[in-house]
């Protein structure tokens, strides 16, 4: 067979995507041997580690890819394992020059950083968050989505990413890199990856940590689970004013707060007190989002089971002694849809896309998807030679 067909094989299948790192084969320098013998195509694979979890879907896309070669009949794909330099070399390739556990997501990053918090819990803002990261992954942003609420996460359930004993899975692991699952487009980290039950039934255990775990926690998604570029990354914060608020004001002193609400004063006037602390840390508040707000019958009338006013109040309130006003940018209505389908773990905007909150949600999307992070003011990692 001649060297054309051998390049043009290696072409189709180096530019097969890792399922997991969502880059090439060839710039992951995962290739080795390929060759072509009587139109058959003989490739090899290093897979990054043993008993890599995409191995099955590594492998059928490179039979696919050499298939598609003109003068390839037949395909044989044969794996290996990278040795412990080469996997060295691409966690250093991953974190772009950056020493382990170093913040990627610093005041320099083009990432957009956004905390979606509350203060108190059951005003749906896990579920809202969870929404919110799928419908921005449909406008082709590149969305990370950590699961912030240590205690009581969601994430993974919302999102559809366990399995019907209620078990998420676990991140891959290249050494000290971990590599987020993804479910619709987002890539997600949540601690509820890393809970197992001690049988086959029951709950999974309870994660009764105090301030440094869940500091050691926080730090350890922002620094050691390999996001790649990413446009936006948000962060659904437990409810409250609590220790992983103040840990994320730490880490992230840039980033912009999101408050979700409910109308009744109860949770608006709550509400404010999680944007004031956030403000204190030096976040920005770049607006309010009112959930389980008035719902329309199918008679045409109109139900407000949670009252009126609480996210215009709130946006008013966190308005007061800033150098902008904060605007409310969604108010969502209750909707029965959009229990039914996070509790399916199928997304609203993806099941019922034209269903009243999935709209409100994808309008919120819009917004944010239209402000992304500019380099005004900002330096740029050059270095002169």
């Amino acid at each position: 067979m001649t060297s054309s067909t051998v390049a043009a094989v290696t072409a189709a299948v180096g530019a097969v995507m890792d399922p997991e790192l969502r880059r090439p084969l060839s710039e992951l320098d995962m290739l080795r041997t390929i060759s072509v013998d009587d139109g058959i195509a003989h490739v090899e694979i290093a897979l990054t580690i043993v008993g890599c979890p995409a191995s099955d879907r590594i492998r059928a896309d490179v039979e696919h890819a050499a298939s598609t070669v003109a003068g390839v009949s037949g395909t044989d794909v044969s794996l290996t394992v990278m040795t412990p330099d080469e996997r060295r070399a691409l966690t250093d390739r991953l974190r772009g020059g950056r020493a382990a556990r170093t913040m990627p997501f610093g005041a320099d990053s083009l990432t957009r950083v956004v905390a979606v918090t509350s203060g108190k819990g059951g005003v749906g803002k896990s579920t809202l968050t969870a929404n919110l990261a799928v419908a921005l992954a449909q406008r082709g942003l590149s969305v990370g989505l950590i699961d912030a609420d240590v205690h009581g996460f969601s994430i993974p359930a919302l999102l559809g990413l366990v399995d019907e004993r209620g078990r998420a899975p676990s991140p891959t692991r290249i050494d000290d890199v971990m590599l987020p699952p993804v479910a619709h487009g987002v890539k997600v980290i949540s601690i509820g990856m890393f809970l197992r039950r001690e049988g086959e039934e029951g709950a999974l255990p309870a994660v009764a940590w105090r301030g440094p775990m869940l500091h050691r926690t926080v730090s350890q998604f922002l620094t050691d689970v390999h996001f790649g570029d990413l446009d936006v990354l948000l962060l659904d914060m437990p409810p409250g004013t609590g220790d992983v608020a103040i840990s994320v004001g730490q880490l992230l002193p840039h980033a912009e707060v999101l408050v979700v609400t409910t109308p009744q004063t109860s949770a608006s006037d709550v509400a404010v007190r999680s944007g004031l602390v956030a403000r204190q840390t030096g976040q920005r508040v770049i607006g309010v989002v009112e959930n389980m707000a008035a719902m329309t019958l199918p008679d045409g009338s109109v139900m407000e089971v949670f009252g009126s006013g609480g996210g215009d109040a709130v946006a008013a309130a966190l308005s007061v002694d800033q150098t902008s006003d904060v605007p409310l940018l969604a108010s969502v209505p209750l909707s029965p849809a959009l229990r039914a389908t996070s509790d399916a773990g199928s997304p609203v905007v993806l099941a019922a896309p034209d269903e009243p909150a999935a709209r409100a949600i994808a309008a919120l999307a819009d917004e944010l998807a239209g402000a992304r992070r500019g380099l005004a003011g900002r330096s740029l990692p050059l270095r002169t030679r």
